[in-house]
């Protein structure tokens, strides 16, 4: 089945159009997912399952969506309120008993609150069981509201991780995404933000590590109507073994997003000679006084950075950690969360064993 499409049709020699996975075994009833933990630090914060389905403009496609609103296993919607600065973080944990989980989210920001929300996926260091995910988060920030979300996922390298991420940004509205993409045989991810209101930002930071023969798709899109709109998108990654990255980033400034501006930029460390990265940055335009940029790159690290660290008396692991760590903290200095962020750390560390 072909999923994760490009909203634009590239040549079919690119390979990079869509993503087809082995075919999934899905139950026909999935048992409740009650294996999550919540904390919030707001009573202005309200998380409930009160979710009805969800409709996305793309999505991972039709057939996942559908999954979902149909299958759902769990639903919560978040309404924030709060005008002063608060956090919230929901832990889903795999497990014998919590096996598939088809997550539902609805976040809706009110005008001019704020707030921070950390989603983790994790199998909690159970490398042998298979398990999915296939999820949906919806975000609307209302005007002049402010949300930080934090992806993080951490789930072992059998099981498949599928999600869809769809942003609505009014007037002044800020959204900034943190995601951790580590986990997952296959770990594929559908992003899009509508920036309709004047003066919206949104800003994605991704980093993701492959070994053995992971793959990630990454297919992020955002589409600016609104004037003085800002879209960035950063995405740094490294690749060892057989893993393998398709980056799909597509900016499309829409008409009447005057003095708007969208960059996107996405690099890749290869740690092996048979890691592969593919990458498709597409600008798209049908607006004057518009600024778009575009960068992507991919190599080996230089044998002069490992030279150098390595005359200070370290191994060469040691040296490839510290030069992975070092690309990607710009990233993780947005993670507060200590405790997480020592986590993360510590994956980054088993995954370049």
């Amino acid at each position: 089945m072909k999923l994760n499409e490009t909203p634009v049709r590239t040549s079919r020699n690119f390979n990079i159009n869509n993503i087809t996975i082995e075919d999934i075994k899905i139950p026909e009833k999935l048992s409740e997912f009650d294996n999550i933990d919540i904390i919030k630090e707001s009573e202005k914060v309200e998380i409930n399952s009160d979710n009805k389905n969800i409709e996305l403009k793309y999505g991972l496609g039709n057939y996942y969506t559908n999954l979902v609103n149909k299958k759902s296993n769990c639903r919560l919607k978040i309404n924030i309120k709060d005008k002063k600065e608060n956090k919230s973080e929901i832990d889903f944990k795999f497990n014998e008993e919590n096996t598939i989980l088809f997550e539902s989210i609805k976040i809706e920001v009110k005008e001019n609150a704020s707030s921070t929300i950390i989603v983790k996926y994790d199998t909690n260091n159970d490398n042998e069981n298979k398990y999915l995910h296939n999820g949906i988060i919806r975000v609307i920030a209302k005007e002049n509201s402010k949300l930080n979300i934090i992806i993080v996922n951490l789930m072992n390298i059998n099981s498949n991780n599928l999600i869809s991420i769809e942003n609505e940004l009014e007037k002044n509205a800020h959204v900034n995404y943190t995601i951790i993409d580590f986990g997952g045989k296959n770990s594929i991810t559908n992003y899009y933000s509508n920036l309709k209101g004047e003066r919206s930002y949104n800003n994605l930071n991704t980093i993701y590590l492959g070994k053995k023969d992971q793959l990630f798709d990454l297919n992020y899109i955002g589409e600016l109507r609104g004037e003085k709109s800002n879209i960035n998108i950063d995405v740094q990654g490294a690749l060892k073994d057989l893993s393998k990255k398709h980056f799909k980033g597509t900016i499309d400034f829409k008409k009447g997003c005057k003095k708007s501006t969208g960059n996107e930029n996405e690099s890749c460390m290869l740690l092996s000679n048979t890691s592969k990265s593919l990458a498709l940055p597409m600008l798209l335009c049908s607006e004057e006084d518009v600024e778009g940029n575009h960068s992507s790159s991919a190599g080996k690290i230089g044998e002069k950075e490992l030279f150098y660290i390595m005359s200070r008396g370290f191994t060469l692991k040691e040296a490839m950690k510290l030069i992975v760590r070092a690309k990607f903290n710009n990233v993780l200095k947005n993670i507060k969360n200590e405790e997480l962020k020592e986590e993360i750390l510590n994956e980054i560390d088993k995954k370049l064993d």
